[in-house]
């Protein structure tokens, strides 16, 4: 059948990012027919994501076939898509990533992306992913590795220099920038229309149009920002204006890149709301799978993050847009270095020669729009 594939999805039995992934698989029947393998170590929430899983499979129509495992191994034969969301012991070790160097004098934001807490994420990450990445290079060499997980950056600059594979991250963050902003300029957050480029979580926001006239909103939004909130995200909107330009997703975020990113506020990130919500999200897991309670309408909605856009548009080929991927950029951004990881608007379709990629490169960089491809992914 035309359109059928194998997904594999590594950290499936995470309640907050499964649901999520769940939600898009299942609000589409662009993959009817194909294999969804559920992975995860933890046997009885891997059950549960599986129930959870054939429960939106069925209330949709969706018609995939869903299976799960712990031997990830044997999972991977035939794959030719693996979505990657595993961490280790998040949220314990992550703080140990933003407190053990303050107790140095190291003073930060976030301690995930960037300084030394991005540095210790990324030691005890790349083992585990390149584990996952070795073992598809000998079962499905083929397939296209797509990452959600932390530090995203360090994971696609590691497999673009360290191995043959296909691979791309999604971040949501743009939609966050672009939420911020329309928020200053009063707008409807859909009306509002941003080209991002840069790094994951730093990247500079090139066009902001109205998506109904196509006018230029960066001088509204130079005029509203001096009377907004000033409480709201000041060392972003210091930034912009000493460069004119609106960078990254907020000032947790983008303070990881700046070593005076800590003026904005050291509160870390909030482990225990965090926690809190994965605590309200799993009882309203158990109470829906019990029958107690009824299926929230928004669980049959996509979610917002593109990882099934990608699948569907590459297994069709339909060259569809992606708002944000990050990438081996190659020159994607010539004035970066070609071994840096960008993220950047994305064309996803289904892959083509080498030398096909090579001319998309020659022709994209005269272009305005500037445009990367998932077939730009192939590898060396």
């Amino acid at each position: 059948m035309a359109g059928v594939t194998k997904i594999v999805f590594l950290g499936a039995s995470s309640a907050s990012f499964g649901l999520s992934m769940f939600r898009d698989l299942f609000s589409t029947h662009d993959l009817a027919g194909s294999t969804l393998v559920l992975i995860g170590r933890n046997v009885e929430r891997l059950t549960r994501a599986e129930r959870v899983a054939k429960l939106l499979d069925e209330k949709a129509g969706a018609g995939l076939n869903i299976e799960s495992t712990t031997d990830w191994r044997a999972a991977l034969d035939g794959a030719e898509f693996v979505v990657h969301s595993t961490v280790i012991d998040r949220n314990r070790l992550w703080r140990h990533d933003f407190e053990v160097p303050r107790k140095f004098g190291i003073r930060h934001t976030l301690g995930e992306n960037g300084g030394p807490g991005g540095l210790f994420f990324t030691l005890r990450t790349l083992p585990v992913v390149f584990d996952f990445v070795r073992e598809m290079e000998q079962r499905c060499p083929q397939a296209l590795f797509i990452n959600f997980s932390n530090p995203e950056s360090r994971i696609i600059l590691a497999l673009g220099q360290y191995s043959k594979l296909r691979s791309v991250g999604l971040c949501h963050g743009i939609f966050i920038a672009q939420s911020h902003v329309a928020s200053i300029l009063e707008m409807p957050h859909e009306q509002v229309e941003v080209w991002g480029a840069g790094l994951n979580h730093f990247q500079c926001l090139v066009q902001i149009r109205d998506r109904k006239t196509g006018a230029d909103l960066y001088p509204l939004l130079r005029e509203k920002e001096k009377i907004h909130d000033p409480e709201v995200e000041p060392l972003t909107r210091e930034l912009f204006r000493s460069f004119g330009y609106w960078l990254g997703c907020g000032d947790g975020h983008v303070g990881e890149y700046l070593p005076f990113g800590w003026e904005a506020g050291e509160g870390g990130y909030n482990f225990g709301w965090d926690e809190g919500e994965r605590a309200k999200l799993d009882r309203l897991i158990d109470d829906v799978l019990s029958g107690t309670q009824q299926m929230p309408d928004w669980w049959l909605m996509p979610s917002g993050e593109r990882a099934v856009a990608v699948i569907a548009s590459v297994l069709h080929d339909r060259k569809q847009l992606i708002e944000s991927g990050v990438v081996y950029n190659r020159q994607v951004i010539p004035n970066l270095p070609a071994s840096a990881a960008v993220e950047v608007p994305l064309v996803a379709d289904m892959p083509a020669p080498r030398w096909k990629c090579l001319w998309w490169l020659t022709w994209r960089a005269s272009t305005r729009c500037r445009l990367a491809r998932c077939r730009m992914l192939w590898p060396n």
